[in-house]
């Protein structure tokens, strides 16, 4: 069998089984390599040489969470959550509880969405504005899996649709990639035609929220688990915005999220908000918090390396040519299923792109797939399985958020709720959009 989906497949169940992620990712990635043909010296020695490729990500999320802290020490996610309960309806009043839920859903989702296209610094949100909300989703028995599909939704499917902020860079990374593979894109036709594979997004969140996890969750209320001030002051949350709006700004325009967060943590140390004495604790803790995406983010980097350098994802991709003949529809699914086996080992709907560009944009137009349908196809094989990979930050983010308190699992309340809900409707729609268009 090929290397790539063994690699994969005893990563996915290692994960399934609870064994941790980072472990989960070495075990595969040493399958896969030899699997591959490696050998075990060069598969040690690729895999190693991967982790560099992540180093950045890796500060860039400790940062961040140091940030978070650092940000909660101001008082402004105490004035948020008071602002949460205010609304919060007594006990007995079951609408304006259905009403506070309904705010706090809605709220998450619009920012999700915003730190997409309109705010664009993916997850750096989350651990600020998450940890805060638990006292009070846990107080209304939100079902956090049902606030991990929110999340994912959000950090996935304004990319896919609107070029604007990292949509713009998915849009663009596309249209030259399948440029350069003997199809002219105009970026300007992609959001078009991923209408309907986006629609397959929307369909599994009104599923999660109406359906799978509308039902009331018992957690237990842990009130230490978050660090944050009881009291705050004008001067704190104005310079608590003050920081974030400075992160945002040198994030933006110098393209570092490191240095951002830097500059959002020293505008935080002039307000004295966080004296001098109580930094590196607040800083360590805040790191703890979000260690785990870094740490599963370097494996991940060094298993995506070792997949491609086995030379089996090309492999794979031509094989599955191979196999589907002058059959559209067969062909169709096909190629949906190796970019979903693809994104969930690399973890990267953006690294996905170039791999199967190569084979996919010339195999659809042997098979007589419209430039339009083409486009959908490729797009929605690179972009699905994004949502429900345990290497994903679209799945790592809303963990490091939800489970704050220790009562959130990264498998089953994140990656396996979010590939469930996205994943198969993105595929049934992928594969729609593929024969329509």
């Amino acid at each position: 069998m090929n290397s790539v989906i063994i690699a994969v497949f005893v990563m996915l169940i290692l994960s399934l089984l609870r064994v941790n992620v980072v472990l989960s990712l070495i075990i595969g990635g040493l399958v896969g390599g030899l699997t591959g043909g490696l050998g075990i010296e060069r598969t040690i020695e690729v895999f190693t040489n991967g982790l560099g490729g992540s180093a950045e990500v890796a500060l860039s999320y400790a940062l961040l969470g140091g940030f978070a802290i650092a940000i909660s020490q101001t008082g402004l996610p105490n004035l948020l959550v008071e602002l949460i309960i205010n609304k919060v309806g007594k006990e007995g009043d079951s609408r304006k509880k259905v009403l506070s839920k309904t705010l706090i859903v809605l709220a998450i989702l619009i920012m999700a969405c915003f730190s997409q296209n309109v705010i664009p610094i993916h997850i750096a949100f989350i651990p600020i504005l998450i940890p805060p909300l638990l006292k009070v989703m846990n107080e209304l028995m939100i079902d956090r899996r049902l606030i991990a599909s929110v999340l994912t939704f959000g950090l996935v499917t304004p990319y896919m649709l609107i070029p604007a902020g990292f949509g713009a860079i998915f849009h663009q990374l596309l249209a030259d990639n399948m440029t350069s593979s003997g199809l002219t894109v105009n970026v300007a036709d992609i959001p078009a035609a991923m209408i309907l594979p986006s629609l397959g997004m929307v369909v599994g969140l009104v599923i999660a929220i109406f359906i799978s996890y509308r039902k009331p969750r018992q957690y237990e209320q842990k009130e230490d688990a978050i660090v944050q001030k009881s009291e705050y002051s004008k001067v704190g949350i104005a310079f608590s915005f003050i920081a974030i709006i400075v992160a945002l700004i040198i994030q933006i325009t110098l393209d570092s999220m490191i240095i951002g967060a830097v500059a959002g943590i020293i505008v935080v140390y002039l307000s004295g908000a966080v004296k001098l004495k109580e930094s590196d604790q607040l800083l360590t803790d805040g790191m703890k918090m979000m260690a785990f995406i870094g740490f599963v983010m370097l494996a991940a980097f060094g298993f995506g390396d070792v997949l491609k350098e086995t030379g089996d994802v090309a492999l794979l991709v031509e094989d599955v040519a191979a196999v589907i003949g002058n059959n559209q529809a067969l062909g169709a699914i096909l190629m949906l299923l190796v970019g979903l086996l693809v994104t969930m080992g690399i973890g990267s709907s953006f690294s996905t792109i170039p791999i199967i560009t190569t084979i996919f944009v010339p195999l659809c137009l042997e098979l007589g797939f419209s430039p339009m349908a083409t486009i959908a196809l490729v797009g929605a094989s690179a972009a699905i399985g994004d949502a429900g990979s345990p290497a994903s930050d679209s799945t790592l983010g809303p963990t490091a958020g939800l489970n704050a308190d220790g009562q959130h699992n990264h498998i089953w309340d994140t990656c396996v709720p979010t590939f469930i809900h996205y994943n198969i409707p993105v595929i049934l729609f992928g594969w729609l959009a593929a024969m329509i268009l």
